[in-house]
């Protein structure tokens, strides 16, 4: 098989966990740029008249295979892997319902979509829901998943606030993103997340170089109630930047200074 094309992500996701788990049309806008001299002009006749469309692509960072794995909601134990949506397949071939925008001579715009940068496309075809969609049926051992969903709300306070301004404006929107897909279900699990547990009710989840601080009063309901930087004072002195982010970390903590 030879890619038909890549996909670019407007969020420059680059690493798993920069992806929803499933494809999710609030979430991103993305393109797929189709290889020029192949065709594909004619190739792509008649497909905007599809509001959906399933992409066929390859998981290009996936090496190896797993016979089980851990999924990252819905189970405590490991599942055989032909009955998650895993990457980590014997094939990488991954398959994701989009929703299709618009056609621009060689590049789809879609919503939605569940794939990292550059992944290499291998196919489209239209989604047909009198065909492709079976909502009655069963679902194995995620039955039940769904009712587990927490709610995520915001702080209200003014310093939160300003906090998140400072993050949306600074090119950080992705941090918030990070925050509710990993929040919305098993919170608690630091087995498969970056989180602890600060006091009693008040958690910490990590992302990159940046803190997200949550708390838990009720049940199945979670507020995010801080971002901080994850440096010391004492690291933002050093000149040692292996990620290229002090500067933002110390306009950051100059504007709002730990207690």
């Amino acid at each position: 098989m030879k890619p038909i094309g890549i996909y670019r992500t407007q969020t420059e996701a680059t690493s798993p966990y920069q992806v929803p788990r499933q494809p999710d049309e609030s979430l991103r806008l993305g393109s797929i740029e189709l290889l020029s001299h192949q065709q594909f002009e004619q190739a792509l006749r008649d497909v905007e008249g599809f509001e959906r469309l399933w992409i066929i692509y390859k998981f290009h960072l996936n090496l190896h295979w797993h016979p089980q794995v851990l999924p990252p909601r819905g189970s405590p134990t490991k599942r055989g892997v032909f009955s998650t949506r895993s990457p980590y397949r014997p094939n990488p071939i991954g398959l994701s319902c989009v929703k299709l925008q618009r056609v621009e001579k060689l590049t789809l715009w879609i919503l939605g979509a569940d794939l990292l940068d550059e992944t290499p496309i291998l196919d489209l075809k239209p989604y047909l829901p009198e065909s492709d969609a079976f909502p009655s049926s069963r679902v194995g051992w995620i039955e039940g998943v769904t009712d587990q969903k927490y709610k995520i709300t915001f702080s209200t306070t003014t310093d939160f606030e300003q906090k998140l301004t400072w993050i949306q404006s600074n090119g950080l929107s992705e941090l918030i993103d990070f925050a509710l897909r990993q929040l919305e279900y098993e919170p608690f699990d630091h087995r498969r997340k970056r989180v602890t547990e600060l006091k009693p009710e008040i958690w910490q989840l990590a992302y990159k170089t940046w803190r997200i601080q949550f708390s838990s009063h009720e049940s199945n309901t979670l507020q995010i109630i801080d971002l901080e930087s994850g440096y010391r004072e004492a690291e933002l002195l050093v000149p040692d930047d292996p990620y290229l982010d002090k500067a933002l970390h110390r306009s950051f903590c100059q504007l709002f200074p730990k207690p």
